[in-house]
């Protein structure tokens, strides 16, 4: 057995206190879970269960309280930001609001161009090819290039959202409810494209969601979240059709074409 790409140990989250009289809030507590090469882990909950705090904390946008994050083999929580800033290519995030995550004022073009430019791997021959290679990548025609967000839709917003994280070459996207906002007929496109994509380029993928539905049908894995702490956790395939935890069956009481959804 490889070595995992991510190992989770007991990682927690604390928010600070709004006020003097207020404790501390508890956002992750004591989450562990391991996700390999290829493989694509779901975080799933409801809202405010803690899934967005755990990745959060694996990209290091926030400092865990406490435990461990290694990411091929190394410890992230020790690291400062110029440490962390030489690692961070390797792991790359694909946010939920597609329009949001890209500069309204940068075409297509400059914002797939932009992290090239910033980790010092723009070369202004070869460039170009480059960016019109991510594109194509992402199944965009490369004459949304010229293009500002405002004139794409939603999925092609997003599409131009996973060009740019996959412009690092990263080993691991972490894909924090990254279908939610588009429209329903989008979807699985979106999916579609990051299914081929993982299998293509043999990436690690941490999906945040609350769509039991979908993470049946996309993870390999899943790891469900109630007010921060694991309540259960196996294959994806497993916990949907035999789930052991009462709140992991309230949760697939809710969806009701989680039968159809198995069977694409």
């Amino acid at each position: 057995m490889t070595s995992p790409l991510l190992e989770v140990r007991d990682l927690t989250v604390h928010y600070p206190a709004r006020g003097r009289r207020t404790p501390p809030v508890l956002a992750v507590d004591q989450v562990s879970f391991t996700l390999h090469a290829g493989e694509t882990l779901a975080l799933v909950g409801e809202s405010g269960c803690g899934k967005s705090s755990t990745a959060g904390a694996v990209l290091m946008l926030r400092r865990p309280t406490s435990g461990s994050v290694r990411f091929e083999g190394r410890e992230l929580t020790g690291l400062d930001e110029n440490q962390l800033r030489a690692l961070r290519p390797g792991l790359q995030p694909v946010f939920q609001d597609p329009y949001g995550s890209l500069s309204p004022r940068k075409t297509v073009y400059e914002s797939v161009a932009e992290p090239l430019r910033v980790q010092g791997r723009w070369d202004r021959r070869s460039g170009p090819a480059r960016v019109a290679e991510l594109l194509d990548m992402v199944r965009l025609d490369t004459s949304v290039a010229r293009r500002l967000p405002h004139e794409l839709s939603g999925g092609q917003c997003q599409r131009v959202g996973i060009a740019r994280a996959l412009a690092s070459d990263p080993r691991l996207l972490v894909l924090d409810e990254p279908v939610s906002a588009l429209d329903p007929s989008v979807r699985a496109g979106i999916v579609n494209l990051l299914t081929e994509l993982q299998e293509e380029l043999g990436l690690g993928q941490l999906f945040i969601s609350h769509d039991l539905a979908l993470v049946r049908h996309v993870a390999h894995k899943m790891v469900v979240l109630r007010h921060g702490c694991i309540v259960e956790a196996g294959s994806a395939r497993e916990v949907c059709d035999a789930p052991t935890h009462p709140y992991t069956c309230e949760l697939l009481s809710s969806v009701p074409d989680l039968s159809r959804t198995a069977a694409l």
